[in-house]
Formats: structure tokens, sequence, C-alpha cells
């Protein structure tokens, strides 16, 4: 479970650094105090909702994750389940897959549910 608590925090990293990398185009914005605004590609936008939307989730999965841990609960599966539908939701919301992308992110609550239906 601890190898998948770390996995899930490296998915977070590189879901908050993806939209500094594909807007490599407007560097002297990214180095300055960022007053004002610049125009980002769709991909760009794509990828920083999909980061935010992984933080809304996330604090629940280590959570559940952690009392997996310490109440000796049986989660991996589901953890491992949530992780996997998470990446891939964000190459879907990345790409513009939309339908898939909604079933992606129906299957990691789902997961998260069932999580915290096994330890009570």
């Amino acid at each position: 479970m601890i190898t998948l608590i770390l996995l899930a925090l490296l998915l977070t990293f590189i879901q908050l650094v993806t939209p500094t990398i594909l807007n490599a185009k407007n560097l002297d914005f990214l180095i300055s105090n960022r007053e004002g605004s610049v125009d980002e590609a769709a991909i760009v936008g794509r990828a920083r909702r999909a980061g935010s939307n992984l933080l809304e989730s996330l604090p629940a999965f280590l959570a559940l994750a952690i009392l997996s841990i310490v109440l000796e609960v049986e989660n991996y599966n589901m953890a491992m389940f949530w992780l996997g539908s998470r990446v891939l939701y964000y190459f879907t919301y990345i790409f513009g897959i939309l339908y898939l992308r909604t079933v992606l992110w129906v299957a990691s609550i789902f997961c998260l549910f069932s999580m915290a239906f096994a330890l009570v």
C-alpha cells in the first residue's frame, strides 16, 4: 500500500508539472510574477484542470490508504484500481476523450467508496 501511496504522490507531481512543460513557449511569463494573463493551448488548460481534479480526490485516497495500513484492512486492489483509473483519466482528459474520461472518473470514485466500506 505504501508503494501505491508514493505512486499517487508521483502522479500528483507529474500532473502539477505537466502544464508548465506543455506551456514552455511562454517561458518568460512562467518565470515572471505572473501578473496578467497569457494565451495557453487547449491541451495546457485540460492538463491544468485534470491536475485540479486529482487534487480533489487525492486527500480521500490518502486518508483511506493510510487507514487501511493502520487498521490492517486489505484495500490494495481497490487502491491499485483507483491509481490506474486516475492515470488513464489524466490521459483521456488531456487528449479530450470525453465519455471514457467520465467512466474512468466514476470508476475512481467507486474505488474510493469500496475502500471506505472495507474499513467499516
